[in-house]
């Protein structure tokens, strides 16, 4: 069953975010996952949600999203992304 991980992010240091952009997608994609959505522009259609920037992957399992977020590929650049902005991340299993 595909998994996505939904992630809300308000970034703090654009220049250094900018440097996790480029790091990210190869890790992502050698564990299985594609970006659904990288930014883009949004709407809100209810209530008083405001993200200013929302990334949705696609996994393959819950278990390999998992396997994504704490694998030892990704901890360099997870640190970066959590020291240059303010993220609420989910794992969410599909249909």
């Amino acid at each position: 069953m595909p998994a996505y991980v939904i992630v809300e992010i308000e970034v703090t240091d654009p220049e250094g975010y900018a440097a996790y952009r480029e790091l990210a997608p190869p890790i992502v994609a050698a564990h299985g996952g594609k970006y659904i959505v990288r930014g883009g522009e949004l709407t809100v259609l209810e209530g008083d949600w405001q993200p200013q920037r929302l990334v949705v992957l696609e996994f393959p399992s819950v278990e390999q999203a998992k396997a994504w977020w704490s694998s030892a590929e990704y901890a360099g650049p997870k640190q970066m992304r959590q020291q240059t902005t303010r993220s609420r991340m989910i794992v969410v299993e599909g249909l």
